[in-house]
């Protein structure tokens, strides 16, 4: 990418792909890199943003060497406790700053006519994750916004645009956040915008073409938003060398698999669609750990897939629906990288397959794929769907998968989604789902004692999945769904509704 771009050198914080994902909001690109491979500064980087802290002595040494060999004129912004470090201190308690606790707390700060505050109040509510406590800074820098209680929020190397902010502007409780971080990104580092959807289309369909040549492709459909998108940009690229497979794995929603075929239809790709249902019910037979689940169903698609692509004669690249969280994940410090569940997009292809990788969305978030597809002529319908799991319902079955299982979960979750729809609140919720609890429990039908399944109705509203609140939907409306699945579907006599928020609680049940 030649064009102005920002460089994100991640130090650790919960919040980096936020800024990210702010900064490209903007129109202008940005990458991330952790501190242990910064990579090195070229002509088309217009600004340094620095987010979270380090306590590492290597990281620390990489970051101010970097740092000091940057031309004068270079930009750089730092968020959160890491802005320590730009006034030479090691981040630890000193006479320059303490620690507080590591609360996030909505503060009052009060900002000075300056530049990275254009068309801020002077009195304006942001979001930390600590006290500020700076209260003296080293000669050469100055102050430009103070907490209420007078400790430094915000500070400048003199006559340099190196800028250290204690408070967090990318977060949506930082009122006027974005506005600081547009001063930035367009005033201060002077970027174009020029990371537009349209833009992205024609440059990424000219370096497939060059990249693919006359090659073969082959693609695995899911259905999903990704794959989807990564499929119509390889079509438009190469055409008919473009092969596309589409696997039911027997645990996709309801009709799921003659809907997407069907959909698939107007965009005149080759999709071959392979029913291996039974394969993967029987590789999931008595399996209850959803770690398991997740590698058998995994490598089942892999075997399966490999058999399909090998029927296609002079096969060279193996194309995926990888974008960018999981590109940042896969280059996260072993040191500092919580493993949550597996994942089979990067770095999943196994020696056998013998196949080249070509990922068209590796440099793009959840919203600008969306973003691209509307910009292809995708239907709503595709681009606008909820995240559904790459396990597909196995990991909403707690416990053993069966056949009867999957019947009873794909009617209830298509009764929740179509009410969902009818009432006008799926494009107002994130991501909603059911889920099958392990437990029976009392009930009465027909005047008679009866002793079923429990089913649990799952709505979340994310930005893009690291965090989500349960989504208040209207009692009326759960009322509803509640009494259409009693009454029409067999096997269930409860139901509830998930009031949890992640964190602590993840979005699907495993």
């Amino acid at each position: 990418m030649n064009q102005d771009s920002l460089l994100i050198i991640d130090l650790g914080s919960a919040y980096t792909q936020l800024i990210a994902r702010q900064v490209r909001s903007l129109q202008v690109y940005c990458e991330i890199y952790p501190v242990h491979r910064i990579p090195p500064f070229q002509s088309h980087i217009k600004g340094i943003i620095l987010s979270g802290i380090t306590y590492s002595a290597a990281d620390i040494s990489l970051l101010i060497g970097f740092l000091e060999a940057l031309p004068d004129q270079i930009p750089v912004l730092a968020i959160g406790m890491g802005s320590v470090l730009l006034i030479g201190e090691q981040p630890k308690p000193n006479t320059f700053y303490s620690v507080g606790a590591p609360i996030a707390t909505s503060q009052t700060v009060i900002t000075k006519d300056h530049r990275l505050f254009k068309h801020i109040p002077q009195h304006t509510t942001v979001w930390a994750d600590h006290e500020l406590d700076l209260k003296i800074l080293p000669e050469e820098f100055i102050a430009i916004a103070h907490a209420q209680d007078g400790s430094i929020a915000g500070f400048q190397k003199a006559e340099k645009p190196i800028y250290g902010l204690l408070f967090h502007p990318e977060v949506h409780q930082s009122v006027h956040g974005h506005q600081i971080l547009q001063n930035f990104v367009l005033d201060i580092c002077g970027c174009q915008k020029s990371w537009t959807p349209s833009n992205f289309i024609v440059s990424s369909i000219a370096a497939l073409k060059e990249t693919l040549s006359n090659d073969k492709v082959v693609l695995g459909l899911s259905g999903g938003v990704d794959s989807t998108v990564a499929a119509i940009l390889l079509h438009q690229a190469i055409g008919q060398n473009l092969y596309c497979i589409f696997v039911n794995n027997g645990l996709l929603r309801k009709d799921e698999f003659n809907l997407v075929q069907k959909s698939y239809s107007a965009f005149g790709l080759q999709v071959k669609a392979v029913d291996a249902s039974a394969r993967f019910l029987q590789a999931l037979s008595g399996v209850s750990d959803p770690e398991q689940k997740r590698k058998i169903i995994g490598n089942t698609f892999i075997h399966v897939f490999d058999e399909e692509a090998h029927s296609i004669q002079d096969v060279v690249w193996l194309a995926q629906g990888t974008i960018y969280p999981d590109i940042i994940e896969s280059v996260s410090s072993p040191d500092t990288q919580v493993k949550v569940k597996s994942h089979h997009n990067v770095g999943g292809l196994p020696d056998f397959m013998k196949l080249k990788v070509v990922e068209p969305l590796k440099v793009l978030f959840k919203d600008e794929v969306r973003a691209i597809g509307r910009q292809l002529g995708i239907s709503s319908w595709l681009i606008d769907r909820h995240p559904f799991p790459g396990p597909g319902l196995a990991v909403r079955i707690l416990g053993p998968v069966t056949d009867e299982k999957i019947r009873v979960l794909q009617e209830v979750d298509a009764i929740f989604i179509e009410k969902l729809r009818s009432h006008g609140l799926y494009d107002k919720v994130w991501q909603a789902g059911a889920i099958l609890l392990p437990v029976q429990s009392v009930g009465v039908r027909n005047n008679q004692r009866t002793y079923e399944n429990v089913v649990a109705l799952r709505a979340v509203n994310s930005v893009d999945g690291m965090t989500a609140e349960w989504a208040q939907l209207p009692y009326d409306f759960l009322l509803s769904v509640s009494n259409e699945i009693l009454y029409q579907v067999a096997g269930v006599n409860r139901v509830v509704y998930d009031i949890s928020s992640k964190p602590p609680a993840t979005i699907e049940w495993e």
